[in-house]
């Protein structure tokens, strides 16, 4: 694989990864003559990633993507000259960077110190300061009782936000707004069973995420190679990026690259990076972390530089020289596209992907490791593709942008395409009003946009015993949505209903034929959903406590025989990297519990029972962890 100034060649490199960052850093080997080894689960065993990889190898049973032993071996047993981690599973562990260079294989990442240094929020709070970037204002040590929330929160406000130092992607994030907030949390609870810490932050409510990714050599050279805008989040996590940042303020580009700079070189960072901040309508400029490894929005930068990221990564690790780097030209949006529904409060969605289409044309690149028939879980990210879209200008891309949703088509799983479809006609985002930088914000989708696309009163859908008796399968979801091709009066039309609503076998209309399933009866409520508390709460009939999703269960915090007063905890359940907490829907004393933590449970499953209940919903409140 051919570098420059290089002490090494790379020429077999192990992808520690899955799905389309795998892919990604697979395309890139290739086209440098390099020789890709890939692991994989028995999930993955048809996966593109498994198909496109030179060699593929299962993983030994019951491990996974996050097996540092079972990784490493295989590494060893393949003759694996350097170990790439894309993003997520082992990315950040410096355990397995330490491991991975211990065996003489090239560790594509900074190295463990530098990721000592910045992987976690307490470290990173610490280095900003040592560097002289300003983080946002909040304590750099632990957390752990409500008292040091209510003192900090009288001196600077609420809202404030606790935020594990483990945590990333907007996991382990909780949001605190009042003083009995701060006593009723379950958030110091969580952290102490999973021995996690905490520490306390302000929460900026109406800020600009703006971000630059950085490359940095072992000669000491430093790039920015773009800026990137990441302001549209829901629960902390990126929906949609664009570069370069657009309406930056005078003078901002080059505080940006100043303070990146000296982040890196306080740790001595070799690399790629990126560095993240909060730019205030007042002009503040708020470092939040550095990500010491390729970020899922990394394309946008690619695209309006023409820089393939991943090769500089495995230049830079194979001692090479960063090199020029090109100005940026043109403008580039990312739409991430993952299994959730914008009209339930971007609840998660699983199933069986019955049809996928991507979009094509000028200036379209899609990232996605999924094909038709591919079984969505809650095992993964909810992430199943990146459309990336660029343009001569900001305008000109979010153009081709509405075009290319238009062109997209998934069945099977409930997708986030229509909030892409109605950010992209919002004023704020395109309109004049744009032209100033403050008509979004990074809490402007939960609170403007969501409502907005929320499931109308009076919608139709089925109540707490009926969901518990149907089948949540992917041919029969409420949850789930199919497109069909119809002719309504000479006019060819699409019309969208729900999995299960229509019954009997047969063809479906331009998808070709699939039985159906009998449709489940269907009942009307007075509100949207109500009886199914979609946005993270647990089903309740007769005393049983039912999980509202398909989801793992990540912890059990009461014991049968135990009492229970409304509000306590009682399950931790994990979707899609969101934790649901379930809470008890009145006093009672836990007759059973019927799961057990690891355990993989399917909607309407049987959590637990609590003796002398009375039918309700209980009280949840759903958190990233």
């Amino acid at each position: 694989m051919p570098t420059r100034a290089t002490t090494r060649v790379l020429d077999r490199v192990l992808i520690a990864n899955r799905g389309e960052i795998a892919l990604r850093v697979i395309r890139t080997v290739r086209d440098l003559g390099g020789t890709s080894i890939l692991p994989y689960t028995p999930e993955d065993l048809m996966s593109p990633a498994a198909e496109l990889a030179d060699e593929a190898y299962a993983l030994p049973e019951g491990s996974g993507y996050t097996d540092v032993e079972a990784i490493l071996a295989l590494a060893q047993q393949t003759g694996a000259q350097a170990v790439h981690p894309g993003y997520g599973f082992l990315s950040e562990n410096d355990a397995f960077a330490q491991a991975v260079i211990d065996a003489g294989i090239a560790w594509i990442g900074p190295s463990p110190n530098a990721m000592r240094a910045l992987g976690d929020k307490m470290s990173a709070r610490a280095t900003a300061e040592k560097a002289d970037v300003a983080p946002v204002p909040g304590i750099t040590s632990p957390v752990t009782d409500p008292a040091t929330v209510i003192a900090f929160a009288a001196e600077h406000g609420y809202p404030v936000a606790l935020k594990r130092t483990d945590g990333g992607g907007g996991r382990g994030i909780t949001v605190i707004a009042s003083d009995d907030e701060a006593h009723s949390t379950p958030a110091f609870a969580s952290a102490a069973a999973g021995d996690g810490i905490l520490i306390l932050e302000k929460f900026v409510t109406a800020a600009r995420h703006v971000e630059t990714q950085c490359a940095r050599d072992a000669h000491g050279a430093f790039a920015v190679v773009s800026t990137r805008d990441c302001t549209l989040q829901r629960r902390n996590q990126k929906l949609l990026e664009e570069a370069p940042a657009p309406y930056l303020p005078e003078g901002l580009h080059d505080r940006l690259v100043e303070a990146s700079r000296r982040l890196l070189e306080t740790v001595d960072y070799v690399g790629v990076a990126t560095c993240e901040f909060l730019l205030t309508p007042e002009g503040d400029l708020w470092f939040l972390e550095v990500n010491p490894r390729l970020q899922v929005e990394h394309c946008v930068s690619e695209e309006v530089t023409g820089t393939d990221l991943v090769e500089t990564q495995l230049r830079i690790a194979a001692g090479g020289d960063l090199g020029e780097v090109p100005e940026v030209r043109g403008h580039s949006i990312e739409l991430r596209v993952t299994c959730e529904d914008p009209a339930a409060g971007m609840a998660p969605s699983t199933g069986t992907i019955t049809r996928l289409r991507w979009p094509a044309g000028p200036g379209i690149r899609i990232e996605s490791g999924v094909v038709e028939g591919d079984v969505v879980t809650p095992l993964f990210d909810p992430m199943l593709a990146k459309i990336v879209v660029t343009g001569a200008t900001r305008e000109q891309a979010l153009a081709r942008a509405r075009r290319a949703l238009r062109e997209t088509v998934v069945e099977g799983v409930t997708v986030c395409t229509a909030l892409h479809e109605h950010v992209l006609a919002r004023p704020e985002l395109t309109g004049p009003d744009a032209a100033g930088g403050l008509g979004v914000t990074t809490r402007w989708i939960e609170s403007s946009v969501l409502p907005e696309l929320a499931a109308p009163a009076g919608a139709t859908v089925p109540v707490v015993g009926e969901l518990l008796a149907a089948d949540t399968s992917a041919d029969g979801s409420w949850r789930t949505r199919s497109t069909y091709v119809i002719e309504l009066n000479g006019r060819r039309l699409s019309l969208t209903l729900p999995d299960g609503i229509l019954g009997g076998p047969g063809a479906r209309p331009g998808i070709g034929s699939r039985p159906h399933r009998a449709p489940q009866p269907l009942r009307s409520r007075s509100r949207a959903r109500s009886a199914l508390a979609v946005d993270g709460g647990a089903l309740a009939l007769d005393g049983v406590i039912a999980a509202p999703m398909q989801a793992i269960v990540t912890r059990i915090c009461v014991e049968p025989g135990e009492r229970v007063h409304e509000g306590d905890l009682l399950v931790v359940l994990e979707s899609m990297k969101m934790e649901n907490y379930v809470h008890a829907p009145h006093d009672g004393v836990v007759e059973a519990v019927d799961v057990s933590a690891g355990q993989t449970v399917s909607a309407g499953a049987e959590l637990l029972r609590l003796a002398g209940a009375s039918t309700g919903t209980p009280s949840t409140e759903a958190k990233e962890d």
